[in-house]
Order: C-alpha cells, then structure tokens, then sequence
C-alpha cells in the first residue's frame, strides 16, 4: 500500500541524512537539481488535482476516500523530497554547513507526519478495531437499552468494526426467553444500531 511506501520513504530519507552527516557529502550534481525542480512542477499539478484531499486528518466517507487521499499523499510527499533537495543546493551555494542533512532530516519528518494519521486509519480496518466515528458511549448506551428488554435474557459478544471506510458493520449475540418472537427484537436492534451508522449487523439470536 501507497502509505507503507510513504513510511519507508520517511526512514529512507533519515537514513540518508545520516549517511550525509558521517561521510559529510554535501557536493550536488547540477543535473540533480534540474530534475528536482522538473519534478517538483510535474507534482505540484498533481497536488492541485487531487486538492480536495490534501488535507492530512480526511474523514474517509467511502473507500475511494482513502484511495485518493494515498494518491495525493504520495504526490505531495514527492513535491516535498523535491522541495527539500532544491533548498538544500540553495543552503550550500550559502555556505551553510550540513544543509543536506538539515533538509533531508526536515523532510523526512514532513513526510512521516503527513502519512500517520492514513497509516493509522487504515491499521484501524485491517485490525477491526472499534470505528473511531462511533463514540463508545454510544455503543455502551445500545447494549444498555439492549439488555433492558424483558425478553432479552442476556446481550454478549457485541463487535463493531470498518469493513471499507465510511462502512461500518458488526455482529452481536443475544439470549431471549424461550417461546418469544423474535422478530420484534430483530427490528428493535436493527433499527437501534441503524441510527448509529452501523449498515450491516449480524444477530445471533439463542433461546433459554
């Protein structure tokens, strides 16, 4: 995926930087930074197609969401590798001293900043953590409202997590008196859980 990429670039990057400060390289090849500034153009169109996604925390209604908000990342985080090779030939025709690591250090860091919060989003789906949109208040006050039906004996093994972004399901397990319909309570839970944002829930209905 486009983030474990633009992690591994980050770290690339700050690898790079302190193979620049022990070996003290600091001479750039003119041919480099015409390809830099190239590039830096090249993306910088890119970032302007993929604006609307440029934000870094992007509440992801829908899988395409996060699809675009990777792409845009990955551009901008280029523009910005770029960026940071421009300003350091710029800092050495200065004379400032480790102006390479400097840079390589700053967009290192840039670059591992923008991508965490999509790293962490999409760690959250493949981990079925419990959706960060539903407040688990919320979801207790369910449980709640759940367990206080006279024909529901017990609630248990409630799971709630994202499938694709902006598509929240879940599965829980209920206990009711024997002999009761349990149509209603089917009804009642879906419906409950519905207004939540929840769009697919399993129940496990068992009698007692």
């Amino acid at each position: 995926m486009l983030q474990l990429f633009l992690l591994f670039m980050s770290f690339s990057l700050a690898v790079e930087a302190l193979h620049a400060f022990i070996q003290d390289e600091s001479e750039h090849k003119h041919y480099l930074i015409v390809s830099a500034v190239t590039n830096l153009l090249v993306n910088l169109i890119g970032v302007w197609f993929f604006r609307n996604y440029a934000r870094i925390n992007l509440v992801y209604r829908k899988a395409e969401d996060m699809n675009y908000h990777s792409v845009c990342l990955h551009v901008l985080a280029d523009s910005i590798r770029s960026a940071g090779l421009i300003l350091a030939s710029w800092l050495l025709t200065l004379g400032v001293k480790n102006a390479e690591v400097l840079c390589l250090g700053l967009v290192s860091a840039t670059v591992f900043f923008l991508v965490m919060p999509l790293f962490r989003t999409t760690g959250g789906i493949l981990l079925q953590m419990a959706p960060p949109r539903i407040p688990s208040s919320a979801l207790s006050k369910c449980w709640r409202q759940v367990s206080s039906r006279e024909d529901v004996s017990e609630v248990s093994q409630a799971r709630f997590w994202e499938l694709v972004p902006g598509h929240v399901i879940g599965s829980i397990s209920l206990q009711v008196k024997e002999g009761v319909d349990d149509r209603p309570i089917l009804q009642y839970v879906h419906d409950l859980y519905h207004e939540l944002g929840i769009q697919d829930l399993t129940v496990q209905i068992d009698y007692t």
